[in-house]
C-alpha cells in the first residue's frame, strides 16, 4: 500500500494561524488543490485536533508567531502526539532569523509570508514526497 496521495486518499493538513482571514484563505487554497483541511486559531485548538481527530493528519502548517505558545513549540508537542506528521512553518521572518532565534531547526521548511498558492503547495508536496520515500 502506497503512502503517496491519490484521489481516494487526500492528504490532511492542519492549518494553524491566529489570523482568521489567512486561515480561511489557506483552507480554500488547499481544498481546491485536493487536500483535506483542519483549522485551528491557536496552539490549544491545534493540540486538541492532534489528540482528537480520528484520521491521519499528514502535515501541520503553522505560523511561527502564534500568541502564547510559538509555532515551533506547537510543532514539537504536535509531532509527539503524531510522530509521522510533517511540519511546514509560515512566517514573515526570514528563515535565517527564525533559526538564529531558536524558533526552528536549520533543516525546517519555512514558507515566507506573503506567499503564493504555488509556493505553499510546492512546500506541502515536498514534505509529502519525503514521507513517501523509504
Amino acid at each position: 500500500m502506497s503512502q503517496a496521495p491519490d484521489a481516494e486518499n487526500r492528504p490532511t493538513v492542519l492549518v494553524v494561524d491566529d489570523e482568521e482571514d489567512l486561515r480561511d484563505i489557506m483552507r480554500r487554497m488547499l481544498e481546491r488543490r485536493g487536500f483535506s483541511t483542519l483549522i485551528a486559531g491557536d496552539s490549544q485548538e491545534a493540540i486538541a485536533a492532534c489528540r482528537d481527530h480520528p484520521g491521519e493528519i499528514d502535515i501541520l502548517v503553522t505560523d511561527l508567531g502564534l500568541p502564547g505558545v510559538s509555532g515551533g513549540e506547537l510543532s514539537r508537542t504536535a509531532t509527539e502526539l503524531r510522530p509521522g506528521m510533517r511540519v511546514v512553518y509560515i512566517s514573515g521572518l526570514p528563515k535565517e532569523m527564525a533559526v538564529a532565534e531558536g524558533s526552528i531547526e536549520p533543516d525546517a521548511l519555512l514558507v515566507k509570508k506573503p506567499f503564493s498558492t504555488e509556493l505553499l503547495i510546492e512546500a506541502l508536496r515536498s514534505v509529502l514526497a519525503e514521507s513517501a520515500t523509504p
